[in-house]
């Protein structure tokens, strides 16, 4: 995503799975940089994740925060061929993962300047869906699309997705994003409050910069102290789903249903459930 700003940047990050650039305006913009897996969650780009959302954690100049995800889709999802590639090493691989993902959210939540996804393409699963609902603020593309995905291979919501979720959009939406996995498009998404605004796609980068912008003119600690509270209305939830969400996901990926659940994604078919 390229930034749309005449201000200096001071590249903290500037090569791997996951990019950060502090802006003179004290915003952070993490970006997730496997665009040609369509920023699909690995391991190592969840390692990656982690530490420079710690690095923002210890920046106390930063007044708003900025996640994008390059190419042509924000994150759709976990790497199902990476997943694929472990075979009988999935779930030890995905404990890894969910871990990793679990600590990733929770600590966007913590982060006391208020954090903004701005979504094109595919924001699907824990990975794209996940840190959408994990995020303060959401901007999308008209061209944006959002799915959950776990069940659809054999897995289960991650990320907090299954208390976040029903908190944004309600119990009953919430089960039918989650069970049926609808793809939504922008417009829906915005009409059931998933997300905050829709723009034209071709706007979307400079209205994010635009939106940050203001946020940062903000006052620092009302803000903080207002997404604090916020979110610890849902926080003691979302907290103690975590480690029931990663044994569930990591033990269900070591099942006959979610191989053929990922092995069907790659071909391009209907998978064929067993209930083993």
């Amino acid at each position: 995503m390229a930034v749309q700003a005449e201000h200096p940047i001071e590249q903290r990050v500037s090569e791997g799975p996951v990019l950060l650039d502090i802006h003179d305006q004290c915003i952070a913009h993490i970006r997730l940089n496997r665009p040609e897996a369509a920023n699909g969650l690995s391991v190592e780009l969840l390692k990656a994740l982690y530490d420079v959302i710690m690095t923002c954690h210890g920046d106390p100049r930063l007044r708003a925060v900025v996640l994008t995800g390059e190419g042509k889709h924000f994150c759709a999802g976990g790497d199902v061929r990476d997943f694929a590639s472990k075979g009988e090493q999935l779930p030890d691989y995905l404990r890894q993962a969910t871990s990793y993902l679990q600590i990733v959210a929770g600590a966007l939540i913590r982060l006391g300047p208020p954090v903004m996804v701005s979504v094109q393409g595919f924001a699907a699963g824990g990975g794209g869906l996940g840190l959408v609902c994990a995020a303060d603020l959401v901007i999308a593309g008209d061209d944006a699309s959002f799915m959950a995905g776990g069940t659809r291979v054999g897995m289960a919501p991650d990320a907090g997705a299954t208390v976040t979720l029903s908190r944004i959009v309600g119990l009953r939406r919430a089960m039918d994003i989650l069970l049926n996995n609808p793809v939504i498009d922008a417009a829906s998404a915005l009409e059931m409050g998933l997300i905050n605004r829709v723009v034209p796609a071709a706007e979307r980068e400079a209205r994010t910069w635009a939106w940050a912008r203001e946020l940062a003119a903000g006052a620092p600690l009302a803000l903080a102290a207002t997404k604090r509270m916020v979110w610890n209305g849902v926080g003691l939830g979302v907290e103690a789903c975590l480690p029931e969400e990663s044994r569930t996901v990591s033990a269900l990926s070591g099942t006959a249903d979610s191989r053929e659940g990922l092995a069907a994604v790659i071909e391009k078919r209907k998978p064929v459930f067993t209930g083993r």
